[in-house]
């Protein structure tokens, strides 16, 4: 019980500062609107923040897992080659010289304003993070572990998967961690450069109304699934890997 209370004081306590900003500073609701009026916006706007956030959620877990699983693949390929390794390394540094953000505008303009241009930003943000992660540690497989394959003369493919692979993966754990909290920043801004539906689109709507308590609920929503799919992640890297 000891974390969910920390966090409940940790929520109360960020509530309180809040409204006493709002109060000391008399601040009006267009610029910030207190607690009390989003909490209230928050559930009786349940039903459309709730539409729109599952479009997002949507976006979030697909980019997830296709970005995992093509990092996963790639950090395979790198390791096991070195031919890999000497020509494509170098390609993925050069890719993060271009920010992902800018390319936001032509993955929409590719893929249009629906679902995948959304799931492809998601993933193009965390393709390098789970790759260079995985890699990494598979590339530090300790010596003695790999000396002990050579006197047993086991073969490259064992080595791989018996061997390096388990070894490697609290760091694709590692990787994965920090795509959890990568994946909603690409969504939301796939979203937020042409979309139709998703909390980065009611943002931006609410925003161009004036409904600033609207867009702060759909922002506190937002922030709660961040912070749920990075605790599912984490609790499962430590249950599968003990990672």
């Amino acid at each position: 019980m000891r974390p969910f209370l920390r966090i409940a004081a940790i929520t109360l306590g960020g509530l309180l500062v809040w409204q006493a900003a709002v109060t000391l500073f008399d601040l009006p609701r267009f610029i910030l609107p207190g607690p009390q009026l989003v909490l209230t916006t928050l559930w009786t706007s349940r039903v459309l923040i709730a539409e729109h956030t599952l479009v997002t959620s949507a976006e979030i877990l697909l980019g997830l897992a296709l970005g995992a699983g093509l990092g996963f693949g790639s950090a395979i390929l790198l390791a096991a080659s070195p031919l890999a390794r000497t020509i494509l390394r170098p390609v993925l540094v050069f890719s993060q010289a271009v920010p992902v953000f800018a390319l936001a505008p032509i993955l929409t303009l590719w893929m249009g304003y629906g679902l995948w241009s959304k799931v492809a930003m998601a993933l193009l943000i965390i393709y390098f993070p789970v790759t260079s992660a995985f890699l990494d540690a598979l590339m530090r497989t300790p010596p003695g572990w790999l000396e002990l394959a050579r006197v047993l003369n086991a073969t490259p493919g064992r080595v791989l998967w018996r061997i390096k692979v388990p070894a490697a993966m609290p760091g694709f754990a590692s990787g994965l961690r920090l795509a959890s909290v990568y994946a909603p920043i690409g969504a939301i801004i796939g979203e937020w450069v042409g979309a139709s539906q998703g909390l980065g689109y009611l943002m931006l709507l609410a925003n161009g109304r004036a409904k600033i308590d609207l867009m702060f609920a759909a922002l506190i929503v937002l922030a709660v699934l961040t912070l749920a799919l990075h605790a599912t992640v984490d609790w499962l890297c430590k249950r599968v890997w003990a990672a």
